[in-house]
Parts: structure tokens; sequence; C-alpha cells
């Protein structure tokens, strides 16, 4: 991005003359005052800890303005500064006006489980025609959102938006600060069902995400999921994706080895689609970049490239070998009981001459439900697919009670989150070259760390 500090201004309502710097151009924004470059405008944001307290620092960083929340004392005098009411509302607000003012399509993405994956595949299957801008990692928020759309270039064509939830009303919010003109979920799930308490009710926030769309704007969801389909019925314009033959597009053939699924698609019957992981829910997720590349008539064969060597966002789904040459399945970013019961269908798939593993760590934010919730994972662990079993958390020991009247007591072990070195020595102990280690987890519970050991 380029803007004069002038622009910045008037974008955000400046409550302070600094026409004395009008020869100051902007050429990125942070928030953090650690990971400035010279020339950026740093936002310094009111939570735990009080940015304006890092003003010098960002100085020190190469900041050349920032903002200056109105209520806070100590301004620095010899230093531009653009008063505003609140720097997060500014900072939205700036976002807004270079989305403008850059104007491309946007395309915005959420789901229970996905949602970053996805948002992988369908910028890669658009970045095949257009110049494309995805979120980085997963800024997802309040925050995050007008950071991914501050970090255009002014030659972005398409702005892929993955979009968190956590409560109601946020992706209302998120939804109108973009604007989308095609806006996707991918599933309804149990994830923050601690804050919502039904799937119902998490369907409703995450249907949200329509409310900012364009007049003639497009929503993508799974129509195979009830909860979808009848809060879709008076929207305009729509695209199902799934499994069953009355989605506008549907996956078939579906074949899988331990490092990559094949699937045709109902649209494009005479292709074979690629995507190098496991696992018909991820099927679902390139579902929607081919639902989304074809309303952008991308060509079958770039989308077809484009999901064979899509680029994914680090700690998703992938294999990784271990010191000891085994294979490692690593999922430690998050965690939740649709997720881990669909990685362990995948898992179980491919047979191999060694032995199956499953780390499994408590799944967070399930709330009053999490005891039966966590218990139903017993479903999906058989012990003629999953030789051993080994959990860690607070609410994995109400699955190893469950367990342990259908697994041998040699072959199925508990730790308390602090143990995670006793689970890395008694697992190194068990494993050989040619088995494989299924890691799930959510991100509290840091089987990060796990991984690190097994790997080096």
């Amino acid at each position: 991005m380029k803007m004069s500090l002038t622009e910045v201004a008037r974008a955000v309502s400046a409550q302070n003359d600094i026409s004395e710097y009008e020869d100051i151009d902007i050429t990125s924004v942070a928030f953090d005052s650690r990971e400035l470059t010279n020339g950026a405008l740093f936002v310094p944001l009111v939570s735990q800890n009080d940015g304006h307290d890092y003003i010098q620092s960002a100085i020190d960083n190469g900041a050349v303005a920032t903002f200056w929340q109105k209520d806070h004392e100590n301004a620095p005098t010899d230093f531009p500064i653009i008063v505003v009411d609140n720097t997060l509302e500014a900072l939205q607000r700036l976002s807004q006006y270079y989305l403008a003012k850059i104007n491309p399509k946007v395309v915005a993405i959420t789901g229970s489980n996905g949602k970053t994956t996805t948002k992988d595949m369908v910028a890669s299957v658009l970045s095949t025609q257009f110049n494309v801008t995805k979120t980085h990692a997963n800024f997802n928020n309040e925050i995050g959102v007008p950071m991914t759309i501050l970090d255009m270039e002014p030659n972005t064509e398409v702005l892929v938006v993955e979009m968190g939830m956590d409560r109601p009303g946020q992706l209302d919010f998120l939804s109108h600060l973009v604007e989308p003109d095609i806006a996707a979920i991918t599933m309804i799930g149990e994830a923050h069902i601690e804050f919502f308490g039904t799937r119902d009710k998490i369907a409703d926030a995450k249907m949200e995400i329509v409310n900012g769309l364009k007049e003639d704007g497009i929503f993508v969801y799974n129509g195979d999921e009830p909860l979808l389909t009848s809060r879709s019925e008076n929207l305009p314009f729509k695209r199902t994706f799934g499994l069953a033959e009355d989605d506008d597009f549907y996956a078939y053939d579906i074949a899988g080895t331990e490092v990559q699924t094949t699937f045709k698609v109902n649209k494009y019957s005479d292709v074979e689609f690629k995507i190098p992981m496991i696992g018909e829910y991820n099927v679902n997720n390139a579902l929607v970049a081919i639902t989304i590349g074809d309303l952008y008539r991308i060509r079958e064969e770039n989308i077809q490239k484009a999901l064979l060597n899509v680029n994914l966002t680090n700690n998703r789904t992938e294999w990784i070998e271990g010191s000891k040459h085994e294979m490692i399945l690593s999922d430690v970013y998050n965690s939740n009981p649709t997720a881990v019961k669909e990685v362990v269908n995948a898992f179980t798939q491919e047979k191999i001459d060694g032995r199956k593993i499953a780390v499994l760590g408590d799944m967070l934010e399930l709330g009053d439900q999490s005891i039966q919730l966590h218990e139903s994972l017993a479903e999906v662990l058989d012990p003629k697919e999953v030789q051993s079993v080994y959990l860690i958390g607070p609410d994995m020991k109400y699955l190893y009670d469950k367990l342990s009247s259908v697994y041998p007591s040699e072959n199925l072990f508990y730790f308390k989150s602090d143990q995670l070195d006793d689970l890395y020595d008694q697992l190194n102990a068990e494993i050989y070259e040619g088995d494989q280690v299924l890691l799930k987890a959510s991100h509290g519970i840091h089987l990060e760390k796990l991984l690190d050991k097994l790997t080096n």
C-alpha cells in the first residue's frame, strides 16, 4: 500500500491538523511495535497491553506516524500523530477506505472447521488467473481482517478473506466491513459450542457472513447440511457443494492414499482432481474452491493444477517424517469433535505394515457438553485400526475411561496437561520405522512441542 499521511487522516476523520506532515507517505500498517518496517503507520491498540506505551519502540523500528487515542495523555509532540476516538475503529475505517480504493472482488470464508485450508485452496485456484491477496495465517478477526485488507498490493483483483467467529454478531460486523461478492461456509460443527450451546445457534451465527453480501452476491455452502439449507432458502443467488447428487457441485469416485486424495466432480466429469492431503472432509474444502473457481471462470486445467500444488498454512493436516522414519500426521492447530472424527477416519483408511498410533489432546471451548463430546470420540477408535491411543488433557480422561473396556491397558495411555515430556518418553519407546502417528489437539495443548521432539 501507499497513501499520504494526509489521505490517511481524511479517511479516519482525524481530530487534529497534520498539514505540516503532508509530505509523509505511509507504506504499511502495524499494531506490533516490534514488527514494523520503514514507512509504517503504528496503530497502538488498547488491550491487556496498551500499545500507546510502546510508541518509542515503534519509532525506533521505523514508524513514520501513529494513531493516537484522544483519551490518552502524553502524546508525542515531535512526531506525527493522528488523533482518533478509538484506534481499533480507526484501523477498521482505514481498511474500509483502502478496500474501496483498490476495489477488488471479495471472497469471504468461514466455517467451524476447514476455513483456513479452504482459504488457501480458493486463493490458489483464483491466483492462476487473477492477482490475489489472502488472509495471512489466521488473521481472521476484527483486527486481522483489516490488517489483511491493508496488506493488499494496489494491483489486487481478488481478496480472499478468512473470517473467524467466537460470539454472535462478530461475523455480521466483519461481513459488513468487507461487503463480500461471494460468502462461503465450509461446514457447521461444534467449535465454540461453549459460547453458543447448540449447533443451531452456531449455524445462526455463521449465517451472519451473508449480512454484508453485495446485492448480487453469491452464497456458497454445503448442501448436505440441513442447518444451512433451511437458512438459505430466501437468498436469491447461491451455489451448493457436497457429496449428494442434488448439489450443484458434488464429488464422486473419491479415493485416497496416505498422502493425497483423488476425486471427480460432476461439472468436470472428464477431469481427475488431486489434493495433497487426506480425507473426505478435505474434498469438501476443495469443492468450495472448485465452485468459486467456476464462478470466476477459472479454466478446469488451472483448477486441477492449483489444487494439486496448493500452498497450505503451517500446522494444518500434513504428513511429516519422524526421526525414527515413522510418518506423523500432524494436525495440532485446532480441534473439535467433527474434525477429530474425520481425521481419524482418514488416518485409518490406508493399510500399512506398521502400527497406527493416535495422540489426542483436549478439544477446548466445548463448555457443558465437553464430557460427552470427548467420550463420543470412542466411536471412531478401534484397536483393529488404531493399535495404541495416547490421551492428554483433563477432558481426555473421560475418553480414556470410555476406552478402558475396549483397549488393553498396554495400548491405552493417559497424561495430564503438564506431562507432555512423559508422553513423549512413552511414545518414543513404542515407535518403530514404518509406524504412523496421528497428532490432533486444540492449540492450547501444545502438541507442536511433541512434534518437535519426534522430528528432531
